[in-house]
């Protein structure tokens, strides 16, 4: 356990380390860090993608890795790379790519049986100013798979995954009642959902409790409350595809979103690897 901690710990490392900062602006940082993915990638999946496409005259990337390509419906479990202005990005969301490497390494090393292919996709440009547009990394990869007709069984969006905090009133919410439903501490991972969606997301949630050390609570809800779609799988909703997002429920519970101090050492890497059991045991389960 300790040796995948600090694998953990290394990718995390790196990727906040990357100067300048990997936003939209900084294609040089943005291409350093899909190389990483990339050659991660490589060591453990079966097939390897890269997905390029142009926005605001750049080239951006999204990387694929993909297992059990022999299946037609998949699973997927997307991250976001970028980062949000002049900022390290730690939680939001190198946590979430750190997941997606780890994944990749628990796949090639354990070698589950896994009943669908299985496509880990790494997504740039998430962020402002592009997030909500046709030019977020997420929004070109449904896209293609709506095209080509592919089945999806659900996307997985790993959505800041590494905050945790055992102070009373740590965790906020967007509606007063939620606070008689879930804990007042921020100690547990979210799986959120949209209406209609709930038998997925609640056998997501099972899944997870079962398979890791750490409270996991569910929520289907409308998009009109904030945060609930922010992130990349709303994409996936758009295209008519089961999509839940996997969270430390970002600015209702962490204090750096969006800011400088979001850095590896706010992380708790403990809790982030319960976070990674859990989601594979999804994969393994679903």
């Amino acid at each position: 356990m300790q040796k995948k901690i600090e694998r953990l710990y290394k990718d995390v490392e790196f990727i906040t380390s990357i100067r300048p900062f990997r936003n939209y602006l900084n294609t040089e940082s943005l291409e350093k860090t899909a190389s990483y993915i990339e050659n991660i990638f490589k060591e453990n999946c079966e097939e390897v993608e890269i997905q390029t496409f142009e926005a605001e005259n750049k080239t951006y990337k999204n990387i694929i890795g993909s297992f059990n390509t022999s299946k037609k419906e998949r699973i997927i479990v997307g991250a976001h790379y970028d980062v949000a202005g002049d900022t390290p990005g730690a939680d939001d969301n190198a946590s979430g790519v750190a997941g997606l490497l780890e994944i990749s390494r628990l796949i090639k090393e354990m070698k589950p049986s896994l009943k669908y292919r299985i496509d880990l996709v790494a997504y740039a440009n998430e962020e402002p100013p592009f997030f909500a547009t046709r030019k977020m990394g997420s929004y070109i990869h449904a896209k293609s798979l709506h095209d080509k007709k592919v089945p999806v069984k659900v996307m997985i969006c790993l959505e800041m995954i590494g905050y945790f905090s055992d102070k009373p009133n740590s965790q906020s919410f967007p509606l007063p009642f939620m606070k008689l439903l879930y804990p007042d501490k921020g100690n547990f991972i979210g799986v959120v959902g949209k209406l209609g969606q709930g038998r997925i997301t609640k056998k997501i949630r099972d899944i997870m409790r079962e398979n890791s050390n750490i409270g996991v609570y569910s929520i289907n809800a409308p998009k009109i409350i904030p945060g609930v779609d922010f992130s990349d799988h709303r994409n996936y909703w758009h295209f008519g595809y089961n999509a839940v997002m996997i969270t430390d429920t970002a600015f209702y519970r962490n204090p750096n979103y969006h800011r400088r101090t979001d850095t590896i050492d706010t992380l708790d890497f403990e809790k982030m690897y319960q976070v990674i059991n859990g989601i594979f045991a999804v994969l393994t389960k679903l």
